[in-house]
């Protein structure tokens, strides 16, 4: 601590003997070459001093740069120079308000300075703060979907453990098949939380690369028919090749969980389509069902983890965690996303920007 306010005092002050003598050797140019009037170079002593006031900390350099500044225009720029002489007519009363000024301007500039990092420091509070609330509410989603396949994995396995020789066969299979489901899916939500994991090791910023749209929807919707072989997706890709700085991996998750909760949540009556748009600075990404569309009521809360514990109408294990897992990593892209009806059913849109943000 003493090292760092050692370190700091220092810093401050060679910012105030710089600044000062860069102001006097520039005053000295403005004197001798443009303009010898007192007003002006006082003037000019009061930018530097405003300067002092800017980079340093507290207010006792701005107050020396104050007291500097009057004996150095005293000392340099009044007959006779190079003495101070605080005996001439009026002198001390006009150099008097001008301290007075420059002590004003540097505790005002000062105090302009500490609101202004408590406010950045009071924001990043309220950020952190509703980081706290994301991760609470994600928490809270995962350990409430995570035990219901473990339940039905274990009950399952209990049953087939205990009463094997009396179950048919086809009873067998379906249980079987009970275990696999949900094992797959807890498999999915493993996958996910290894993408927000990623995310945090990298503190939001990105190590992105350019990549090939085209290859990364293809590679994501292979994926989703690997675990989902039934579903049907539609996919409009732009005529040219587009290549926008991503992490592919990261982005094919925010595909995967878009496409399948359209798929097995939204009782689409017409297969979903996957639509990606070349805008002017940014990429669009729609997923688009044709099902029973979102509950408005909590349309609000879709991105925050809590929307698959609402009595919503797509109410599914996982459901808002997905979706608040493809909002941390389009938000970490410098991208935006959202949800929202259509006339048949529910559109999710992401952006992501063309230009790299990350540097």
């Amino acid at each position: 601590m003493k090292k760092d306010t050692m370190k700091q005092l220092l810093h401050d002050s060679f910012v105030t003997a710089g600044l000062l003598a860069l102001t006097t050797g520039l005053t000295f140019l403005l004197f001798h070459h443009i303009s010898d009037n007192l007003t002006n170079i006082a003037l000019f002593y009061i930018v530097g001093i405003i300067t002092v006031a800017r980079y340093t900390n507290g207010y006792f350099f701005g107050i020396f740069a104050s007291v500097i500044g009057v004996l150095c225009i005293n000392c340099f720029f009044t007959y006779p120079y190079f003495n101070i002489n605080f005996s001439l007519s009026d002198y001390p009363f006009r150099f008097l308000c001008m301290l007075t000024l420059s002590l004003i301007t540097s505790t005002t500039t000062s105090q302009m300075k500490r609101q202004t990092q408590a406010l950045a420091a009071h924001e990043k509070q309220l950020l952190e703060a509703e980081k706290e609330k994301m991760r609470a509410n994600l928490l809270r989603a995962i350990s409430h979907d995570l035990r219901t396949p473990l339940t039905s994995i274990l009950g399952a396995s209990a049953a087939m453990e205990e009463h094997w020789g009396n179950y048919k066969a086809s009873e067998r299979n379906k249980l079987l098949h009970n275990i696999h489901d949900d094992a797959s899916w807890l498999l999915n939500m493993v996958e996910n939380l290894l993408s927000i994991t990623h995310i945090q090791a990298e503190d939001s910023n990105l190590n992105t690369t350019p990549e090939i749209v085209d290859e990364v929807v293809a590679e994501s919707v292979t994926r989703l028919k690997k675990r989902l072989p039934d579903a049907e997706i539609h996919v409009t890709l732009p005529t040219e090749i587009l290549m926008i700085p991503m992490d592919a991996m990261l982005i094919e998750q925010v595909l995967i969980n878009l496409m399948e909760n359209a798929f097995l949540h939204s009782h689409s009556k017409r297969p979903v389509e996957l639509i990606v748009e070349d805008q002017t600075q940014n990429v669009y990404f729609r997923v688009i069902d044709y099902g029973i569309g979102l509950d408005e009521n909590y349309q609000e809360h879709i991105f925050d983890g809590t929307y698959s514990a609402a009595a919503s109408s797509d109410v599914h294990k996982g459901f808002g965690i997905g979706l608040s897992i493809c909002h941390s990593i389009i938000m970490a892209h410098h991208g935006t996303i959202l949800a929202r009806n259509h006339s048949e059913g529910t559109e999710f849109l992401f952006t992501l920007p063309k230009e790299d943000t990350h540097e």
